[in-house]
Order: structure tokens, then C-alpha cells, then sequence
């Protein structure tokens, strides 16, 4: 394990961004979660709004619901975001000098988990509840695991792979990707009228305050690798 660098080294500067970030991230994500823990009804009243909006959309769009619950179930599933850690792990264990990289995204994913079950056991929060269901999901609302998993995921993959100094044109491919699945994955679970809208907002505000602090312990605990440098191809 390499040593923790001093108060005034470049690594330790350069992790004070992502944690005045995760600061932001924090004060938001515990107000969010004061105001669904006591049910606050201007909240809760929106929320009622957009799930009996949504719900009824999906039932009249049968097809379009079905291509979400492939999308929701199967390609964004928290299942399939932790099997895409894996094989990146897999590859990052082979390259031994990235070797404590690997510990660090098992650690990240792992605390990511339990601070999502800790969370929707506290809170206790039911799901939205409807006569003629269009998909079922179990355990309590909030946060969604989905929406958190796959911000948690993408945002993790696309900073290393932007830390590694992958290709321009390959990275914004990427990031658009991760985008899209991050935002398809929250709305589809509001669609599928397992979420509220704000359960979604919760796992993507917790999703994004994990992603920061682990970019921040990264660069305060371990060194950045050589850069190469651009070329015209980039």
C-alpha cells in the first residue's frame, strides 16, 4: 500500500475537488432523504402526481413497457452493473500494477450496496402500490438500488477510464453510453411503477456523493499512472 502523501502534495490537492463536491452531494442527498423519511406532502404530493401519470402511460403503451422491463430488468440490472465491475477487476488483476485499482472498485461497489440496504432499511419507504401492475420489485423504495448501482458503476469505469487517458473520441462514446444508462435506468423504474420519482433522484444523488469520495480517496492514496500523450488521432 502506498503511503499517505502530505497536506501539500499534488495528490492530496488534487482530491479536494471531488470532496467539495461530495460535501454538495451530501447536504443535498440529507436533505432529500429528511424530506421522504417525514413524508413531507408538497414531496409526496408530486411524487403521487408522476407515478399515477407514468403507471397509466405504461399500461396504455404495452410494447413500450415491455422493451423497458428488458432494459430495466436485464441491461441496466444492478446484477449486470456489478458482473461489468467484475470483468473490469478481472482485467485490472492481470495488469498487476493496478493491482490495489481492483481492491479499491470491489471496496467502492461493496460499501455502495451496503449503504443502499442500510438506507431503504432505515427509511422504510413502500413502493407505489396498483391494481393492474405492469412489473414487480422487492425490499423498500428508497433509494433505488438501480438508479444508485448503475450511477455508482458508469461513474467509476468512466473516471478510470479517463484517468488512464483513454482515447477522446472512445471516452465521449462512453460517457454517452453511461448517461444514457444511468438516466434510462431511473425513468424506467418510474414507468414500471416500482419507484417513486424521488427514490430515483435519492439513488442517483447517493450513487453520484459514492462515486466522489472514492475518486477522492483514489488520488489521495494512490499515484496517478504515466499519461501517454496525445495525438492527432485523439
Amino acid at each position: 500500500m502506498h503511503p499517505p502523501h502530505t497536506a501539500s502534495s499534488p495528490e492530496t490537492r488534487r482530491s479536494h475537488g471531488p470532496l467539495r463536491l461530495a460535501g454538495a452531494l451530501a447536504v443535498c442527498s440529507a436533505l432529500l432523504l429528511v424530506t421522504v423519511a417525514t413524508a413531507w406532502h408538497p414531496l409526496m404530493s408530486v411524487d403521487g402526481s408522476v407515478a399515477r401519470t407514468t403507471h397509466r402511460w405504461a399500461v396504455d403503451e404495452p410494447a413500450l413497457t415491455r422493451t423497458f422491463r428488458i432494459l430495466s430488468d436485464w441491461v441496466w440490472d444492478p446484477q449486470t452493473m456489478r458482473l461489468l465491475c467484475a470483468v473490469v477487476v478481472a482485467w485490472l488483476v492481470l495488469r498487476r500494477a493496478a493491482l490495489w485499482t481492483a481492491v479499491w472498485l470491489v471496496a467502492t461497489v461493496a460499501l455502495t450496496t451496503a449503504v443502499q440496504q442500510g438506507v431503504k432499511a432505515a427509511v422504510g419507504r413502500r413502493r407505489p402500490h396498483w391494481p393492474d401492475p405492469v412489473d414487480s420489485a422487492h425490499y423498500a423504495a428508497y433509494p433505488s438500488g438501480h438508479a444508485m448501482t448503475a450511477t455508482v458503476v458508469c461513474g467509476l469505469l468512466l473516471w478510470l477510464l479517463y484517468r488512464w487517458g483513454a482515447a477522446r473520441t472512445l471516452f465521449r462514446a462512453l460517457a454517452a453510453v453511461a448517461a444514457v444508462s444511468v438516466v434510462g435506468v431511473g425513468l424506467t423504474r418510474v414507468w414500471l411503477g416500482v419507484h417513486w420519482g424521488t427514490d430515483v433522484l435519492g439513488g442517483w444523488l447517493l450513487g453520484a456523493l459514492v462515486v466522489a469520495l472514492a475518486v477522492a480517496a483514489h488520488r489521495r492514496w494512490l499515484p496517478d499512472p504515466p499519461r501517454r500523450k496525445p495525438d492527432a488521432t485523439r
